[in-house]
């Protein structure tokens, strides 16, 4: 299980991600657009000023239940252990072991 500083920073860095969406993704657009060179330096500089974490790229996916950042999936959004667990006790619908 993840610690809880851990899962409440993950949290902290959702939250950024969605307060800072729409100005990140703006500037982006103006510097794709923006031939001089000088001006795109410029809009750089204001893409940098933003917070670190609020770029979606340092978020890291999660089990809901444990916490646990590796082998994630994203379909149940589950980690591999709770997912085998949960298959294993029918709860999750549709999913049966594979046999060929």
């Amino acid at each position: 299980m993840a610690k809880k500083g851990m899962k409440e920073r993950e949290e902290k860095r959702l939250r950024l991600v969605n307060k800072h969406k729409e100005k990140r993704a703006h500037i982006k657009k103006q510097i794709s657009a923006t031939n001089s060179f000088d001006e795109q330096l410029q809009l750089q500089q204001q893409l940098q000023k933003l917070p670190r974490n609020s770029a979606k790229s340092r978020c890291r996916n999660r089990c809901w239940m444990t916490g646990r950042s590796r082998g994630f999936y994203r379909d149940f959004g589950l980690s591999r252990h709770v997912l085998r667990e949960m298959a294993h006790e029918c709860l999750l619908p549709g999913v049966t072991k594979s046999s060929w």
